[in-house]
């Protein structure tokens, strides 16, 4: 498996700028995590204790774009086009 085969998209920006606690830079981070498991995980289909890491994982991110797209709408479009995870139209 290829570590650092996924080239970070928000964190382009110098690491002095970033705030870890934002919630764009938490839903990269879980993206990143999500698809280093997904590659894993189709390796070893049997590795049940990193599905349910998976899915945890997929529900905090999931708990945080909620957040988002009922906060502001405009950063939920930029932050979802940028990584790519889900259709561009709001519900």
């Amino acid at each position: 498996m290829i570590k650092n085969s996924f080239i970070p998209v928000i964190s382009q920006k110098k690491k002095e700028e970033e705030n870890p606690g934002s919630v764009e830079f938490q839903v990269f981070n879980f993206t990143n995590k999500i698809r280093r498991l997904t590659s894993h995980l189709e390796l070893h289909p049997k590795d049940y204790l990193s599905q349910r890491g998976l899915r945890i994982i997929l529900g905090k991110r999931q708990r945080l774009l909620s957040y988002l797209s009922k906060k502001n709408k405009i950063r939920y479009k930029n932050l979802i086009n940028q990584l790519g995870i889900r259709d561009s139209q709001i519900r």
